[in-house]
């Protein structure tokens, strides 16, 4: 299976956290780069992190930027958004994408497997 699969979404009060998974399977070629985006209703999908799986260096939008953290376990093959000081304009549906284009740009065009998203929802 090349599409990633992700896990961890939910309902949290603002102020909160949640920590997202993104698992891609162990038999396939690790990709180079993997995202995670966001997407609201009727806003366009949105950059937020991005790692080098090979190297672990990572990227951050504004937007994510002191509140989100991404990281990696390469045995497990999965990816993690850890998200604090969560906002109830960060409620949306959340995706996790792979990319083999290195560098790992923080624009979707450039991811080519998406997973099915994960919602995401902060109440005030």
């Amino acid at each position: 299976q090349v599409q990633p699969v992700e896990s961890g979404g939910g309902s949290v009060q603002a102020g909160g956290s949640l920590r997202l998974a993104c698992a891609t399977s162990p038999y396939t070629n690790r990709p180079n780069c993997m995202g995670w985006f966001l997407q609201a209703p009727g806003r366009e999908r949105e950059a937020l992190a991005a790692i080098n799986t090979r190297t672990g260096s990572t990227s951050y939008a504004d937007s994510a930027s002191g509140r989100f953290t991404i990281s990696q376990d390469s045995v497990r093959s999965t990816v993690y958004l850890q998200m604090n000081s969560l906002k109830p304009e960060d409620s949306a549906m959340y995706y996790c994408a792979t990319s083999p284009w290195i560098p790992c740009e923080l624009v979707w065009g450039r991811y080519n497997y998406w997973g099915q998203g994960t919602q995401v929802t902060v109440s005030s």
